[in-house]
């Protein structure tokens, strides 16, 4: 098959803003990564985007789009669409350069056991301000197929841990919102899952004691003390006794569901910090051998107190980010999505069963014309 130029597009559960990423492939391999943008949000639209989060708990139609959700995917779809031209402008490239856009939306909810995944943002109003073919809807086949419709990057992962010399296994570890892991080695196929929470807790924590958005560096957390009793409490959730495959809401583990104490936010971010690291571990005897090398991508990439903990936590594998390893840390996932893209528009399978639960190897997405 032809190598062709994709965008992919991302806007994950922390809601820091859209990454757009260029890569040239043909489906199976990397033949070239692209240009890059980000589109930070602004504080205004991430309020919109948080009170979307709350209200959406309350859908039952994944249609629907009462409230503040019209409003929402409107905003969502508009930046994106910012974020897509301002790529092309930067870098003296036209729509015609581009055979396919990888649009993944915003997530509000996602329930799987309810058959229910919500990605705000309409794909055919990207597709037709844009001119391009738009793909997006990722998620829906899979789960109406039984599987959890998460994480959706196994298959990325797998085509990218081709381009580094590790040992294998190889644990690509993405931590967003939610942080996910795909299992590397010679098996036909990765595994993969959700691995509890990411970003998502931290980010929360620290906008409610001091307004900042996150964590800066971890430099909160570096100056604190987990709380090892509250880790093991919450650890205490079914979910992570579970086997690969599984998956999570962002929500799932919010503070009205866990219970959080009185702590100082030094200690409260080391702890939440180190509930990441801890929900990443868990997940290591489920595998079918522990992973010799990790590479970790997304937000908590840039966190030093994080990545700290994991390479303690994970010893004697090796611990770098994606930087570290040649790729793009903050580009991995929308890099994803432009592959993906690629991949739907030639019917090759996005999921399968030991990375979503999906009874079989699966296809998906929607294709939106201009």
């Amino acid at each position: 098959m032809s190598v062709v130029r994709a965008i992919g597009l991302m806007s994950g559960t922390s809601l820091d803003g859209v990454d757009a990423a260029v890569i040239e492939t043909d489906g199976e391999r990397i033949a070239a990564f692209g240009p890059v943008e980000y589109r930070p949000y602004r504080e205004n639209e991430r309020a919109v985007l948080r009170q979307a989060l709350a209200e959406a708990v309350a859908l039952t139609d994944r249609t629907a789009r009462p409230g503040i959700l019209a409003e929402a995917e409107a905003l969502t779809t508009r930046v994106h669409a910012e974020t897509v031209e301002e790529l092309l402008l930067r870098r003296g490239l036209k729509a015609a350069d581009i055979a396919v856009i990888g649009f993944h939306g915003q997530t509000v909810i996602h329930k799987p056991a309810e058959k229910l995944t919500v990605q705000i943002g309409d794909g055919a109003a990207l597709a037709k301000r844009l001119h391009i073919p738009v793909v997006y809807d990722f998620r829906q086949a899979d789960v109406m197929a039984g599987g959890q419709g998460a994480p959706l990057v196994p298959v990325f992962h797998r085509a990218i841990a081709q381009t580094v010399q590790r040992p294998h296994p190889i644990a690509v570890l993405n931590i967003g919102g939610v942080a996910n892991i795909t299992y590397v080695n010679s098996g036909p196929e990765p595994i993969a899952c959700d691995t509890g929470p990411g970003n998502a807790l931290i980010d929360d924590f620290m906008r409610a004691r001091t307004g900042a958005p996150y964590d800066d560096n971890g430099d909160a957390a570096a100056g604190g003390t987990p709380n090892r009793a509250f880790i093991a409490k919450v650890l205490e959730h079914p979910f992570f006794d579970q086997k690969p495959p599984k998956s999570l809401d962002r929500n799932a583990f919010a503070f009205a569901n866990i219970g959080l104490p009185e702590f100082s936010v030094p200690d409260g971010a080391a702890t939440l910090s180190a509930l990441t690291v801890a929900a990443v571990a868990r997940v290591v005897p489920h595998l079918p051998e522990p992973p010799r090398a990790w590479i970790v991508g997304g937000g908590g990439a840039r966190n030093r107190t994080l990545m700290r903990m994991l390479a303690e936590t994970l010893a004697p594998a090796t611990v770098e980010t994606a930087d570290q390893a040649g790729w793009s840390a903050d580009a991995l996932e929308a890099q994803a999505f432009a592959f993906l893209a690629v991949r739907c528009l030639r019917g090759l399978p996005i999921t399968f069963p030991a990375t979503s639960g999906a009874p079989r190897s699966l296809t998906g997405g929607v294709v939106a014309q201009p």
